[in-house]
């Protein structure tokens, strides 16, 4: 089992960052793929953006593109999503998830992902 931890989340205004970051608790997300999801009240869990195993592929929601940032810091072990520029509508709860990285695995499809965090709310005022 792999225990992920999402952290960064919070209130900000339209047009404000945030940083999450997401950590497996005890061990390493080397080898993992690793995405970002998010659900909105009411709405389905979506893709936001992810890396491979091997960092050599990196994949963005269209809503993401532009704005939105995934990097892995294999010193801290973490993954991490920049997300600048935020809209009212980038409010959800986003979640951290991850796999066994294989090829092939496409880095965009949800019920792909074997561990999943617990989430962190992301709420943009407008």
């Amino acid at each position: 089992q792999v225990q992920l931890v999402e952290s960064g989340g919070g209130l900000v205004q339209a047009g404000d960052s945030l940083r999450l970051s997401c950590a497996a608790a005890g061990r390493t997300l080397s080898g993992y793929n690793v995405g970002w999801f998010r659900q909105a009240p009411g709405k389905d869990r979506k893709f936001v953006a992810a890396i491979s195993w091997t960092d050599r592929h990196i994949d963005y929601a269209d809503s993401a593109l532009g704005r939105f940032t995934i990097s892995r810091d294999n010193a801290k072990n973490t993954v991490s999503l920049q997300m600048n520029s935020l809209k009212p509508e980038d409010t959800a709860v986003y979640y951290c998830a991850a796999n066994v990285g294989v090829p092939g695995r496409t880095l965009a499809l949800r019920l792909g992902y074997d561990f999943w965090g617990q989430g962190t709310q992301v709420t943009v005022s407008s």
